[in-house]
């Protein structure tokens, strides 16, 4: 064989094992990419991530600022998985948007509360008052469901699970419901009777879910509990039964216990 014979040999072994390496099960299954929001949500991830890395997991994390866009993220292929939203939500981003996205395991969950820097209890609230709830139906229905629960409207249907202001059947104080992003609901709080906000923008803004909040959800059997959601042909991927796992350690309850106290809670 001659040096040129060797040399081309050896580079075509070379790349066969390079290409053998490439797509090693093992290396495809070491590293995925999950989405959170940013904030409390983020550093909750943080503790996983070390928890994952401890399992032989490699979480990258990406960031949003904004609900509408990891299940988009997720279904176009830009992250193996997400972790920020409930069951309700996903149902009607799936009825919207025809996701093949589904839930895998449970991870935090964190009460929503209704908040007031003009009145101590709905019963204070003036007639007409302006009260912001969630522009998504989802959210929207539950913080209805919420206020209903408290008395202070009733709906048409309590179960519905995308009720809406046109579902209310009674409304005694005349309310005036703005239907507001709920990412920017804290900074227009100031210019409402109250509202009802979700615990990852009421912590962002320094409100304190468990002192703050003059009514809030139950605490146990809430049935918004978030969880991982993955794309459905990989809901069985080795990997993200790890980032399950991770997720639901001993490591990350004694994160929520200690850092929120209360505001979030496990919901595994």
């Amino acid at each position: 064989m001659t040096r040129i014979t060797r040399r081309i040999a050896a580079l075509a072994i070379g790349a066969a094992f390079a290409g053998l390496a490439a797509l090693s099960p093992a290396q495809a299954a070491d590293k995925i990419k999950l989405g959170v929001i940013g904030g409390e949500e983020e550093e909750i991830a943080e503790v996983v991530k070390k928890v994952a890395a401890g399992k032989g997991l490699d979480v990258e994390l990406v960031i949003f600022a904004d609900y509408s866009l990891p299940n988009e993220a997720l279904a176009r292929g830009d992250l193996d998985a997400n972790a920020f939203q409930h069951k309700p939500y996903l149902d009607a981003q799936i009825a919207a948007r025809g996701y093949r996205i589904e839930p895998i395991g449970y991870t935090i969950v964190q009460p929503i509360g209704f908040y007031s820097r003009k009145v101590k209890t709905l019963a204070d609230l003036p007639e007409g008052a302006a009260v912001g709830i969630p522009n998504d139906p989802s959210n929207g229905a539950r913080a209805l469901k919420l206020l209903a629960a408290n008395g202070l409207i009733t709906l048409k249907d309590p179960a519905k699970a995308d009720a809406s202001p046109l579902d209310i059947s009674e409304n005694p104080k005349k309310v005036a419901f703005k239907e507001l992003d709920a990412a920017l609901i804290t900074r227009q709080l100031d210019d409402l009777d109250g509202a009802v906000i979700n615990t990852t923008y009421a912590l962002g803004a320094g409100l304190n879910p468990v002192t703050d909040a003059i009514v809030q959800e139950s605490r146990t059997d809430n049935p918004y509990g978030n969880f991982i959601a993955v794309r459905t042909e990989d809901k069985d991927k080795p990997a993200l039964k790890t980032l399950v796992d991770a997720y639901q350690s001993k490591e990350v309850a004694d994160f929520l216990e200690t850092r929120f106290k209360g505001s979030i809670l496990p919901a595994w």
